[in-house]
């Protein structure tokens, strides 16, 4: 067995199963989903990443395996990664060794690194919560509610908690506050999605990025997305990032407001920086601006 143990968590390895457990000051996030049990199968490869102060152990998932991740869209920073522990310079070496230990199961057991139909994980337990900026989101398994607090608008608080069975829900999604744009999750309604933004929609909550709490609802995300019926169906399709929809939708600007373009396009230039934005990601949503000039 393998096993190397930190303040930011303990991973150990059995020759089947990486299991890791956060540690008491870890992320928000790593502590309200506990403790995961990783099979072989869901793991398409492991690195260690070193530094001065020592490094960065790193589990990676075959594409589609965990929920949580699948919810993320690669937006979770590394605090709140749970496949991601900081190892202690004194500890380099055993992190090493936990790395040529599960390379070689992988090895051995032959596991491929493509991406898989179906999710291996369970995913958070439930019932699970999360707060946002103007209230909090919670999922028991059938039933999604919004519970609204002093801060949220009157458009949401005028009909008091917003609560829905998951047979009304199309589609989740969720992106964190970035710089000074307010992030969301939102739950869009089979009849359609809300075209009013997230600070007045009584499907979404409005992520102002104020406290680390906030990152957990991207837990509730992931256990309303794989009960969702169309779950399989966007593990197979590919999706382009809400952070490109979003950037590249000319109708949020009058084709002739070249002001607004150009604010647009320093926008875009904000999210590549930020690293929400892949380069081709940026060069077709500026593309995108451009041609609307």
């Amino acid at each position: 067995m393998a096993e190397i143990i930190q303040r930011d968590g303990t991973w150990t390895f059995d020759g089947d199963t990486v299991r890791i457990v956060p540690g008491g000051k870890a992320h928000p996030v790593r502590q309200e989903l506990g403790e995961i049990a990783v099979p072989l199968e869901a793991v398409a490869g492991v690195s260690f990443e070193p530094d001065r102060k020592g490094g960065r152990l790193r589990l990676r998932l075959r594409g589609g395996a965990c929920p949580v991740l699948r919810a993320a869209d690669g937006r979770l920073k590394d605090g709140a990664d749970p496949y991601a522990l900081t190892v202690e310079k004194d500890r380099t070496g055993v992190a090493e060794y936990f790395v040529d230990e599960v390379r070689n199961a992988l090895l051995i057991e032959q596991v491929p690194d493509t991406p898989v139909d179906r999710f291996l994980l369970p995913g958070p337990t439930l019932p699970v919560s999360g707060g946002g900026g103007d209230g909090t989101a919670s999922f028991d398994g059938e039933s999604v509610r919004l519970t609204w607090n002093w801060k949220a608008e009157e458009s949401k608080t005028a009909g008091g908690a917003s609560t829905f069975p998951l047979s009304r829900i199309a589609a989740v999604r969720w992106l964190p506050a970035i710089g000074l744009e307010n992030g969301y999750l939102r739950f869009e309604p089979v009849e359609g999605p809300v075209s009013a933004p997230p600070k007045y929609d009584p499907y979404a909550l409005d992520l102002w990025g104020m406290s680390k709490k906030e990152h957990t609802a991207v837990l509730v995300a992931a256990a309303v997305l794989m009960r969702l019926p169309g779950a399989r169906a966007a593990l197979d399709a590919p999706q382009a990032s809400p952070a490109l929809t979003k950037a590249a939708e000319p109708a949020a600007a009058p084709a002739g407001d070249h002001d607004a373009l150009l604010r647009r396009l320093r926008e875009l230039g904000e999210l590549h920086r930020a690293g929400v934005l892949t380069d081709e990601e940026f060069s077709t949503a500026k593309q995108a601006v451009l041609r609307s000039m």
